[in-house]
Formats: structure tokens, sequence, C-alpha cells
């Protein structure tokens, strides 16, 4: 199939997905180095090797473009807890370590996701993404426990509330943040291996 002048639509839908996802990485980047405050179209395009008008050929305002870096850091962290929940294992243990993997120095993506869920709370373009990643978690951790407050917890570690908590205030030990979830989800500490 063509567009009408010769080009394959797939190939140019292909290469405009790639062009997305590389200025998506770039925004989390700036976000990562510069805080979301340092998000403009600017910043994003020089931190990209583009022009500022290809930017915004993609993402006609910055609310477009924090809105697809959200998305991107919302779906990425939903998709690994989906994963942990669904595969067989400790489950504890395993979100214990995702979360002491997204507190660790040099993860730019965690980091961009806490300044991102923290914007959102101030930019009202962003509350509905961050709205459906909270209600996505919420609807994953009543699958670990039927608690109100503890799904609330769950909800907290997954927009960086939580992580942010655990991880500034205390060792970012696997085991202790694994006693922490446990109390929190009101569920036995699964027996693990030593990994």
């Amino acid at each position: 199939m063509s567009d009408g002048k010769g080009q394959p639509v797939d190939g140019r839908r292909a290469r405009g997905d790639k062009r997305r996802a590389e200025i998506i990485e770039a925004t989390l980047a700036v976000v990562t180095r510069d805080g979301a405050a340092g998000v403009t179209h600017r910043t994003v395009a020089k931190q990209a090797g583009i022009t500022v008008s290809l930017s915004t050929y993609y993402f006609a305002t910055l609310d477009d473009l924090l809105v697809a870096a959200l998305s991107s850091v919302a779906d990425t962290y939903t998709a690994r807890i989906r994963q942990i929940i669904d595969e067989p294992g400790d489950k504890l243990h395993s979100l214990a370590e995702l979360i002491v993997e997204s507190g660790g120095p040099g993860r730019e993506r965690a980091l961009a996701e806490r300044e991102l869920s923290t914007l959102a709370a101030r930019r009202p373009a962003l509350a509905p993404v961050a709205r459906q990643w909270r209600e996505n978690i919420a609807e994953l951790a009543a699958t670990l426990t039927s608690d109100e407050p503890s799904i609330a917890a769950l909800v907290a570690a997954s927009d960086g509330l939580c992580t942010a908590i655990l991880i500034d205030n205390i060792p970012a030990d696997t085991d202790h943040v694994q006693r922490v979830l446990a109390r929190a989800l009101g569920a036995p500490r699964e027996q693990s291996t030593s990994r």
C-alpha cells in the first residue's frame, strides 16, 4: 500500500514511530538532567540532535511532549509490575528488587518518573495519564491483596512516592524493602532463594 506518492505507508509509519521514540527518550534524558522544568522543544531537539521544527512536527505542544514521556514511563513500569505478578516466584522479592533498582544511582527512567509524576499534580494535561497509571497499578495490586490501604501503598510505589520515601530515607536493601512491602501488603513473606 502506498500514500499516492509512491511512498509505502507502513515504512513511513515505522520511521515516524522510531522518530517519536527517539524524541521521547531525549525528553526523559532532559528531565533526568535538568528536571521537568528544563523540558522545552529547544532542549529536547538539541538532546535528540534534530531541529526544533521537527520536534514540534511530532509533538505540537509542550504538553503533548510531556504526556508522551509520562505515558512511556508509566507503560514500562506497569508492564514490569504485571510481569512480576503474572510469573511464578517470590513476587514480594521481585517487587522489592524493582523498587530498589528504580531508586538506584544512574537510573534515568526512574528519576524521570519521579519528576514527571510530581509535575502531573501541577500540570492538568498530565493528570489523566497519571490517573490511568494509578488505576492500572491498583488493578494489578488487587491481585495480591484485597486490603485497600495495601493497594494504595503499591500504587504509591508505582508513581515514585514510595520509591522516594524508601530509597531516600533507608538503605537501598532488597530484603529491607521486601519486609516493608510485606507489611504494606499484609502478606506473609514467601521463601526466597539467595540471588
